[in-house]
């Protein structure tokens, strides 16, 4: 499984278009094939910091899904909102715990 990170600084007045933007394709993206799991966080102490979190079952999935026209639409209406270049990371789980 694959962990997605995606870290994005917004324009502060733009940060309710992306909200739309995130609406309209939240669904679409969380039934694509291979994505098990989607969250949008905000950073607590700055609210133009927005950050997708997913879940995927392989890189192969998550580099289909990067190619599909609805990443490359949805990324390039969220693109021109940036305050600063996002970043993005992949992760593997080596370990949870559960108490």
């Amino acid at each position: 499984m694959i962990i997605r990170i995606v870290r994005m600084t917004f324009q502060e007045d733009k940060v309710e278009n992306f909200m739309e933007i995130f609406n309209r394709s939240k669904q679409y993206i969380r039934a694509f094939d291979g994505c098990q799991h989607l969250e949008l966080l905000r950073d607590k102490n700055t609210p133009n910091i927005l950050m997708t979190y997913s879940y995927w079952n392989s890189e192969k999935h998550l580099n289909i899904y990067r190619d599909s026209e609805l990443f490359k639409s949805t990324w390039a209406a969220t693109k021109v909102l940036f305050a600063d270049k996002p970043v993005a990371f992949s992760s593997e789980r080596i370990e949870s715990v559960f108490v």
